[in-house]
């Protein structure tokens, strides 16, 4: 190499710059496909198995040990580092790829897939270690002076990781899982990093290996490649297979939306059940005792102006307008599919009355906690609020039972209005129930428990199990809630009971910061 004219080391060439660039670009797109992998397993496990934070802790830290092995195991490949990195790419590719169809598999036939998660957490995590150390190996092959620029290399490679790593991050949520759904973007990602990966062990280091290292990276990228093709044409019958083993043979709508997967069972003549992330939201055989439940006892009073925050499925409303001198409805639902599917299906229509076809209810398309706080600077006034919302054992739904949304919700109402809570079953869940009977008594609400009795579906998929995987709950359980004054007593609704025995003392309230719904 001849000498700069500092007297120093010539510059890298042309070449070097641009096989440099190659293993850079191909740091960005493996780290970009690892993140994917990663982000597929947390949310397919929180949809399958519940409790986001608990499936988020597991896969972060199990993955993140595992790649401290990988990075362990990478150190017997240096040697081979070329046809090993084309070999460790494709079964990332096939691990990860497939990963999302195996899980979903376990559920929907075996019914656990915890185990699954776990091992592929560990394969997907040792597999990612395993790259770094091979890609540092090859890019000091490729540039002459790596030996005074080894800091250089180490950062310019972290600093492709990372980025690829935010790309991947910003991809899944906003391109891939709302255009192609949670499997087919796993499948996807998968064919990226296997043509990634042996496109620059064949491109930039193929004259270096021998005819068999050649021979097996071409045949394992090209198997991979063939493996996820199949299952990409495939999948939509697989995921119609599935749905069929989870929810039974009269699955009728199965939509994936911006927001949550929603499927809506039912067959001629029968009372349509809809799901929601797997979990059944309303369930045509028992849900009046819920809504009337919910509703009923809190229309006691002047109720002019109404808001529901939820209940997207237009069955709150449903109740509401059953009353006279209801003037206007407001529903807040965060996912439009929702309502999209409670005003054109014929079924669900037909159970919640064509509500949304009456003048005086209104749709506000958002999350609650904004629009109790649009609510509240704007001075807008209601004079009940009825808090139709997921159960609260569900960790999403967590900041819909703080004290800080209750402390919102009284500032929205009016003078002598009152607030209607789902709490979640009384009798299966008590630590849970007077937990939110005690964030309503901190944001200085006066209360009042009751349950509805007589349920007959659970939480999930299937009449007999809940998402704990503990027997179906039997009741529903509300509180009745004012300020200033004690509310009005629930009276003699259908279904509806006072809790026997004295409220429990000594329950934290919860908040945004520490939420105790843990049973």
């Amino acid at each position: 190499m001849p000498p700069a004219p500092g007297g120093g080391p010539a510059p890298p060439s042309v070449r070097q710059r641009a096989g440099r660039f190659l293993v850079l670009a191909t740091v960005f797109i493996c780290a970009a496909c690892g993140l994917v992998y990663e982000l597929e397993l947390v949310a397919l496990a929180s949809y399958l198995i519940g409790d986001s934070v608990k499936q988020a802790s597991v896969v972060l830290s199990v993955m993140v040990f595992a790649m401290g092995v990988g990075s362990l195991l990478a150190k017997r490949l240096r040697c081979r580092a070329a046809v090993g990195f084309g070999l460790l790419e494709a079964a990332l590719a096939l691990v990860g790829g497939c990963s999302a169809l195996v899980l979903y598999a376990t559920f929907a036939w075996i019914g656990e897939s915890r185990y699954a998660l776990v091992a592929f957490s560990l394969a997907i995590g040792v597999l990612i270690g395993a790259e770094i150390p091979l890609l540092m190996t090859l890019i000091q092959r490729i540039s002459r002076r790596a030996e005074q620029d080894a800091g250089g290399t180490v950062a310019d490679l972290f600093a492709a990781d990372y980025v690829g790593a935010l790309v991947g991050g910003l991809a899944f949520p906003f391109l891939l899982l709302p255009w192609l759904g949670q499997l087919t973007s796993a499948l996807l990602t998968g064919a990226v990093n296997a043509v990634a990966g042996g496109a620059l062990v064949l491109w930039l280091f193929g004259r270096d290996l021998t005819a068999r290292a050649r021979w097996l990276v071409v045949v394992g990228n090209v198997a991979v490649l063939g493996v996820l093709a199949t299952a990409t044409v495939l999948v939509d019958d697989f995921e119609r297979a599935a749905r069929r083993a989870v929810y039974g043979e009269r699955v009728r709508v199965a939509v994936q939306t911006d927001v949550q997967e929603v499927v809506l069972t039912g067959g001629p003549g029968e009372p349509p059940e809809l799901f929601l992330d797997g979990r059944l939201r309303v369930s045509g055989r028992d849900e009046h005792r819920y809504h009337r439940a919910l509703v009923h006892p809190v229309m006691r009073g002047p109720h002019a102006r109404v808001l529901i925050l939820g209940g997207g499925d237009g069955l709150a409303a449903r109740e509401v307008l059953r009353h006279g001198g209801v003037e206007s409805v407001t529903v807040v639902e965060l996912d439009p599919g929702v309502v999209r599917l409670a005003r054109t299906d014929r079924a669900l229509a037909r159970l919640n009355g064509q509500a949304y076809g009456d003048p005086r209810v209104r749709v506000v398309y958002g999350d609650a906690f904004a629009r109790l706080r649009e609510s509240a600077a704007t001075g807008t006034a209601y004079d009940v609020v009825i808090a139709d919302l997921p159960d609260p054992g569900i960790t999403a739904s967590t900041k819909l039972y703080s004290a800080e949304f209750y402390g919102l919700a009284a500032r929205v109402l009016a003078d002598g209005g009152r607030l209607a809570v789902h709490a979640g079953p009384m009798a299966s869940r008590p630590h849970t129930y007077w937990t939110v009977d005690a964030t309503l008594r901190s944001a200085g609400f006066t209360t009042r428990p009751y349950r509805a009795t007589g349920r007959l579906s659970g939480f999930a998929a299937g009449p007999d199990r809940s998402t704990d995987g503990t027997a179906a709950p039997y009741d529903w359980g509300f509180f009745l809630a004012a300020r200033h004054r004690a509310p009005p007593d629930p009276g003699e609704v259908v279904g509806v009971r006072r809790p026997a025995g004295a409220r429990p003392t000594g329950l934290p309230p919860s908040t945004l910061v520490h939420p105790r719904y843990g049973e």
